[in-house]
């Protein structure tokens, strides 16, 4: 099996939480996706933060297209490593 993560940037923390419990819904991971801030450079204030969805997917069964315009729903990307 292979280390694939797939990453999702999402604007806020709230879209972040939605995406990782629908996540399970719309693409049945088993796995529990991680939730990271990712705290913009030069900016201190928490509200200005993105928020990752960290994916692992071993298998590689999830297309990265389909994440990408998933993570869209919600004004975010994904990440290509």
């Amino acid at each position: 099996m292979s280390d694939v993560r797939h990453v999702l940037v999402l604007p806020d923390r709230d879209a972040a939480e939605e995406v990782a419990e629908m996540l399970r819904e719309r693409f049945a991971v088993d796995e529990e996706p991680r939730l990271v801030r990712d705290a913009l450079a030069g900016e201190d204030d928490a509200e200005d933060a993105q928020w990752l969805v960290v994916l692992r997917d071993e298998s590689e069964r999830l297309d990265p297209a389909e994440l990408d315009a998933f993570a869209g729903e919600w004004d975010g990307w994904r990440e290509e490593p």
